[in-house]
């Protein structure tokens, strides 16, 4: 593949507290607005608490997920009194690290946020070369924890999560750490990739060209709903122990999925995919147990800084 290459990566935006319970992104923002600016730096960070009311609360949102309200429809609807505060807040991101879709944008955003799902360290974007760039230089430095990349699959005007307002953007999803808590090796692991991120930035605006290569990545193909039923629509069954803390494990016909409150088994059907965000807290009013993904290998082009 040819080389392609971008203008220099100036400004960035770390965005933690997107939901107000998970606390590495709270407390990382807050390390970072505590120090001063590094000067050496090619780049300025501005650090963003992105749920101030949803923090003080210790709550996933007020009044609806932040995270899903960054599609051109949502930040272009009119405000209201009935508003949700969340998509206030969204329009208000928007006009400090947008406009989305514009030149005036952040070059990249990072935004951090926790599960209480046992993923390690997950990188979740829309196709970018330089998202995956970056992915597969933390893939190549940290071997405490699996890094994988979880590619989402939606049109910019559709793309959803904060991360999609500046020009490049990621989330950080790291765990197993239950809401409301700081773990310190999860946030450590979240130093250590944020670290690595800098000097990437640092390496790239300084003329370095990253070759191209091979990035792994897991692309959702299906969401899982707990047994249920019919009657009430209340969960009758637990995931089994058996996929519990299993995340990327590859799910094959006949492996158990669930254990029913009275003991019996449920199996999985069909396909052989891998499960991620299992069992996962804030789910469980989506409506999701898991969801199910695909792994497949993209090849990406080599990049450098453009030149003036």
């Amino acid at each position: 593949m040819e080389k392609v290459s971008f203008p220099p990566l100036s400004r960035v935006a770390i965005c933690g507290g997107t939901h107000g319970n998970e606390m590495s992104g709270v407390y990382m923002v807050r390390e970072l607005q505590r120090k001063k600016e590094d000067k050496a730096l090619s780049f300025t960070v501005t650090p963003v608490l992105s749920n101030p009311p949803a923090v003080d609360a210790c709550r996933r949102y007020i009044d609806t997920d932040l995270n899903r309200c960054f599609t051109y429809a949502a930040l272009s609807a009119p405000i209201a009194a009935s508003t949700p505060h969340e998509l206030r807040r969204a329009q208000e991101l928007n006009s400090l690290l947008g406009p989305k879709g514009s030149q005036e944008a952040v070059d990249v955003i990072c935004d951090i946020h926790n599960t209480t799902s046992n993923m390690g360290l997950c990188l979740l974007l829309f196709s970018d070369w330089i998202s995956l760039h970056i992915c597969k230089y933390l893939q190549s430095k940290i071997t405490s924890v699996p890094v994988r990349v979880i590619l989402l699959q939606a049109s910019m005007p559709e793309a959803y999560s904060l991360d999609s307002v500046g020009k490049h953007g990621f989330s950080i999803e790291v765990g197993p750490q239950p809401n409301g808590v700081v773990r310190a090796d999860i946030f450590n692991t979240v130093k250590e990739a944020l670290d690595l991120t800098f000097h990437w930035l640092q390496k790239f605006n300084s003329g370095v060209t990253f070759e191209g290569g091979e990035v792994d990545v897991y692309t959702l193909m299906k969401s899982v709903d707990y047994p249920r039923d019919p009657a009430t629509n209340e969960i009758t069954a637990a995931v089994h122990p058996q996929l519990q803390d299993n995340d990327f494990k590859l799910l094959q016909a006949g492996d158990p999925t669930f254990l029913s409150f009275t003991g019996e088994t449920v199996k999985h059907e069909g396909e052989e995919l891998f499960p991620f965000f299992v069992n996962e807290c804030a789910y469980y009013e989506k409506k999701i147990a898991f969801h199910l993904a695909r792994k497949a290998t993209l090849t990406i082009p080599p990049i450098s800084v453009k030149k003036e």
